[in-house]
């Protein structure tokens, strides 16, 4: 390996208004030897308008796995990169992880330029509690997937930041409010730092209504935030002892699937403690 290796910069992107780039960020982008794009016509169109005619290289989930290899010895060679997003932060719901692992086993130079986030502009404006969130991306495109997930999701206290689509955020608002209770207050960043920037806030209830009163509620892309559950977490000896005594009735694969209904924990936690305690087979008829 030479003395001297390339560095990869994870550069930050506007999400819409390019006054958003950081001077940092458009230095980055002019300097490096390549940028790294998940739709090079996409970046293209911001580069050539910010007057920035590096040469780009696409990175995305098809191919990300054949030019890993290439990038690593690219940056053995001496060779920069910036990868970049469509919009955005890269990495949050965007290519990357393949590339980002192999820089990590390889010891190679990585270097963060923050900026614009989706997840974070819409949590900074939600009015929710922001001391604890998690992002969960997006959810399943189809009703029944999309209700099984946030079903899993009914007991988690920290706030949760979903991303959406303008074509199922009617629907996937419709389903929240289903599982999660038509109360839960939420809120929806739509189209961010754009023209027609929208941001509706209340119950997942009223959000419902609010969404349906807005002709361009289906346009662009959504951030979805909601407020976490109340109230506090099991104690894991809890979660034991229900299943000590649900296991001298029935298979663990219920006494898992009844315990983490009760208690609001993952079924494959509850079933893996029901395991660990020694009920592995089915008990049979009481």
């Amino acid at each position: 390996m030479p003395e001297s290796v390339g560095s990869l910069y994870i550069v930050a992107t506007p999400i819409g208004n390019l006054e958003d780039l950081s001077p940092r960020a458009r230095k980055v982008l002019e300097e490096v030897d390549r940028v790294l794009c998940e739709d090079t016509r996409h970046t293209g169109q911001m580069l050539s308008r910010l007057g920035i005619a590096t040469r780009r290289t696409s990175l995305h989930e098809h191919n990300e796995e054949e030019k890993v290899a290439e990038i690593v010895a690219g940056l053995k060679a001496g060779l920069s990169y910036a990868l970049v997003s469509d919009a955005g932060t890269p990495l949050i719901s965007d290519p990357g992880y393949r590339l980002l692992a192999a820089v990590r086993r390889e010891c190679l130079p990585v270097s963060p330029v923050p900026g614009p986030c989706a997840a974070i502009a819409a949590l900074s404006v939600a009015g929710l509690p922001t001391d604890r969130f998690c992002f969960e991306g997006f959810l399943p495109s189809r009703s029944a997937a999309r209700r099984s997930r946030l079903d899993s999701l009914m007991n988690e206290q920290r706030t949760m930041i979903f991303y959406e689509s303008g074509r199922r955020l009617a629907d996937t608002v419709r389903d929240c409010a289903a599982v999660l209770g038509g109360d839960r207050d939420a809120a929806v960043a739509r189209e961010m730092t754009k023209t027609f920037e929208a941001l509706y806030r209340g119950s997942l209830g009223e959000l419902g209504k609010q969404l349906a009163a807005d002709e361009n509620s289906s346009r662009g892309e959504s951030v979805l935030v909601i407020a976490g559950a109340a109230g506090s977490p099991p104690e894991a000896t809890d979660l034991a002892k229900a299943l000590r005594v649900l296991l001298e009735f029935v298979p663990p694969s219920t006494a898992a699937r009844i315990a983490a209904r009760i208690f609001g924990v993952p079924r494959r936690d509850a079933y893996r403690l029901a395991t660990e305690m020694g009920a592995d087979k089915d008990p049979g008829p009481v």
